[in-house]
């Protein structure tokens, strides 16, 4: 089937909704780590919290891509059911999970939350490559992070403009202030009315050949033989990607994860308070301890508008590339090369940091995070077989979350400690992990990969 050309509104539009699943991701990012630990979680405790959000991934991803290519409605089409589930639910859980009364519930909420901004999030990937050629991808995927971009620096700040408002940063012991409560529940809100956009301003095509839809639809229990299949029969380019991937993830669930406790102790020097630490019934021990965790909600918060720059700067990256892919192709394997190590410069600064000067350090990693959001998902879209896109995409996500999955589970603590017991070591780990992801793409040689050309053969 050949596909007409898009203008840049209409891309916009059927990539709108990933405003609001980056709203629920930079939220999950930059404040998670915060609820735990104002639960009482320790910081060494933190990466194992975490390992909800890619397990939830590894099953997810490769089931609803399964699912959404052997989908179609002529009303909501192959891509938009699945939009539509998980916005609702993950709205529902952005809103729940800061009134977790205990630790154990939050990290519940956090499966959920991950879950369901999973089943949202796969099929925007699928439905790039459904929706524009192969000359457009680079082009559509960049837009993609822009609209990514401006949802990290915006939903980074929520909880910062909320108290800036008026809202409060303190709250009693083990009960996550009224700033954070009010930034996800925007969130919420954001999320769902996004998903909403994008649903009712973009179609999508029908399968090109309805008989053979039909018959692949009717097979019954195919799914694992064809996961393994395709697994088995995955293309050289998409396992070098993979090594990238593993290398580039890795480096970004460890900001996720530790970047607040490691910079609220290194550089703003307000560690969280550990209440045991206190005598709670000595009225003097109370005020200091009410006077440090009021200290440390106060510097996450602007940790959080930290991280937010890195949303602020992969838009701008993702702005200049959308300018540029629109009329010209680009090597994108030397694109993603620097943009990754860049970043890594941007973790491994972040050691020699301070609060005026770290925002300059999310910058550079802002980069990386605009290229891994678009150059790896045009290099690879543009050499596996079109017919299984969702599957293909959701495959892919595996080396998202087995780095994630190793990291969570003493990974980065057991390399970090290679290094000493602060926390700031970790940051170190993920810009040496990132300056890693950037050379590995010297192992990329497929020139579809690299640059889209109809005449190569896209199966290396």
């Amino acid at each position: 089937m050949e596909k007409k050309k898009l203008n840049f509104w209409q891309i916009w539009n059927m990539s709108f909704g990933f405003l609001g699943i980056q709203f629920g991701f930079a939220l999950q990012g930059g404040f998670m780590s915060r609820i735990f630990q104002t639960l009482g979680a320790d910081k060494d405790a933190i990466p194992l919290l975490w390992i909800a959000a890619p397990l939830t991934g590894l099953l997810v991803q490769p089931i609803i891509g399964y699912m959404s290519d052997r989908t179609w409605s002529k009303k909501w089409g192959r891509r938009r059911p699945y939009f539509l589930i998980g916005a609702v639910l993950s709205s529902l859980a952005l809103f729940f999970v800061p009134h977790s009364p205990a630790l154990w519930v939050a990290a519940g909420f956090l499966w959920v939350l991950d879950a369901s901004i999973n089943i949202s999030m796969e099929p925007f990937r699928a439905l790039v490559a459904d929706k524009l050629s192969d000359a457009q991808r680079s082009y559509g995927f960049v837009v993609q992070t822009l609209i990514i971009g401006i949802g990290t620096w915006v939903a980074s700040n929520l909880p910062w403009m909320v108290s800036q408002m008026g809202v409060s940063n303190s709250a009693a012991s083990g009960v996550v202030p009224m700033s954070v409560k009010v930034a996800f529940a925007i969130g919420a809100f954001v999320f769902l009315v996004s998903i909403l956009y994008t649903v009712f301003t973009t179609s999508e095509y029908p399968p090109e050949d309805m008989e053979e839809f039909a018959r692949e639809k009717a097979k019954k229990n195919q799914f694992i033989p064809d996961i393994l299949n395709n697994i088995g029969n995955m293309p050289l380019t998409m396992k070098k990607l993979g090594l990238i991937q593993f290398f580039s993830w890795f480096a970004f669930f460890t900001m996720w994860s530790l970047a607040n406790p490691a910079l609220t102790e290194h550089v703003y020097k307000t560690p969280a308070p550990v209440e045991s630490a206190y005598d709670m019934q000595n009225a003097a021990e109370l005020a200091t301890y009410n006077m440090a965790n009021t200290a440390f909600q106060e510097s996450s918060n602007l940790v959080g508008s930290a991280m937010g720059v890195y949303g602020l700067s992969s838009m701008v990256f993702a702005l200049v590339l959308t300018f540029y892919t629109s009329r010209r192709r680009i090597n994108r394997k030397f694109v993603h090369m620097l943009s990754l190590i860049l970043g890594g410069i941007g973790f491994l600064a972040m050691y020699y940091a301070n609060p005026e000067n770290l925002k300059f350090c999310f910058v550079l990693i802002g980069f990386a995070w605009g290229s891994i959001l678009s150059m790896p998902y045009a290099m690879l879209s543009s050499s596996v077989d079109p017919k299984k896109m969702g599957v293909i995409m959701g495959i892919f996500n595996m080396f998202i979350v087995i780095p994630q999955i190793i990291a969570a589970l003493g990974g980065i603590n057991f390399v970090a400690g290679m290094f000493g017991e602060e926390a700031i070591n970790a940051m170190t780990v993920a810009g040496i992990s990132l300056i890693l992801a950037g050379l590995s793409n010297f192992l990329i040689t497929n020139k579809n990969a690299i640059s889209y050309q109809p005449e190569i053969e896209m199966n290396e």
